[in-house]
């Protein structure tokens, strides 16, 4: 008697219900939200269309919407010969995408300890999990402060994020509660803007706690979240570091943590 084959688990469909193209290379997207998911802001899910070999062809993306959010937004860069987002770029609303509603990630509130000072570190859409935190009412009950710092090539890169940061105070829910904790620092590093530069320069020359008019980065009382390239992850680890931050995880909480998942 032998076995019978296992069949392959068929991931989730879900319906794209808006579409909004920022530039010629990024986009964001809202699809329905399965009933069973439950997620915290910050964590990922894999997400993708079928493959021309029938295949599902899957990306880790960071889900921008917080947790308690009826639908699911994301934030995508497009690439031309990309495998997925060649494809993905063109969705429009009524379209499925696949989905396996299954989310992780290390840029959770759980993996920091307590502190009084959160910064969240972005570059391209690496923003995508910290628009979810930035969000989230956790956010400004655990922190006195909150400071996003996103780095992009040019302006209209930045629109995303601007916008969505120029909407919180109005947000029904946390409105109230974000008053003036959370403070915005947009960086580009081609095209002219007020402030000039990558984020990791700022750090080390100082600059950035001048701009902000802040206290340089201290163990007992900051806490930090990064997403971006390999590149910022590996150069934001040593510098916050050497400030004396630990690296922290789900299962051994500390002072920041990284989304190793993202790659711009």
């Amino acid at each position: 008697m032998t076995d019978k084959p296992k069949k392959m688990k068929t991931p989730d469909t879900q319906t794209v219900t808006e579409v909004k193209h920022w530039t010629d290379r990024l986009f964001s997207f809202r699809v329905t939200r399965p009933q069973s998911l439950r997620f915290r802001s910050g964590e990922f899910v894999m997400i993708g269309l079928m493959g021309d070999n029938g295949r599902p062809l899957m990306r880790a993306y960071s889900i921008a919407s917080p947790s308690w959010d009826e639908t699911l937004e994301f934030y995508s860069i497009k690439v031309a010969d990309g495998p997925l987002t060649s494809r993905l770029q063109h969705i429009k609303v009524g379209d499925e995408i696949i989905m396996r509603p299954k989310p992780v990630g290390t840029l959770v509130h759980d993996a920091l300890l307590p502190g009084k000072r959160l910064w969240f570190f972005a570059t391209g859409t690496g923003l995508a999990p910290f628009a979810s935190l930035m969000r989230e009412p956790e956010t400004y009950e655990n922190y006195d402060e909150i400071i996003m710092c996103h780095t992009c090539r040019d302006v209209a890169d930045l629109e995303y994020g601007r916008q969505l940061v120029q909407s919180l105070p109005d947000d029904p829910l946390i409105g109230d509660m974000v008053g003036g904790k959370l403070r915005y620092f947009p960086t580009t590093t081609r095209e002219q803007s007020p402030v000039m530069g990558r984020i990791t320069d700022k750090l080390e020359d100082g600059s950035l706690f001048k701009d902000l008019a802040g206290l340089p980065i201290c163990k007992e009382t900051d806490r930090a979240m990064v997403c971006g390239s390999i590149g910022l992850n590996t150069d934001l680890k040593r510098i916050l570091e050497g400030f004396g931050l630990e690296e922290g995880a789900n299962s051994k909480p500390a002072e920041y943590v990284v989304e190793k998942a993202f790659v711009d």
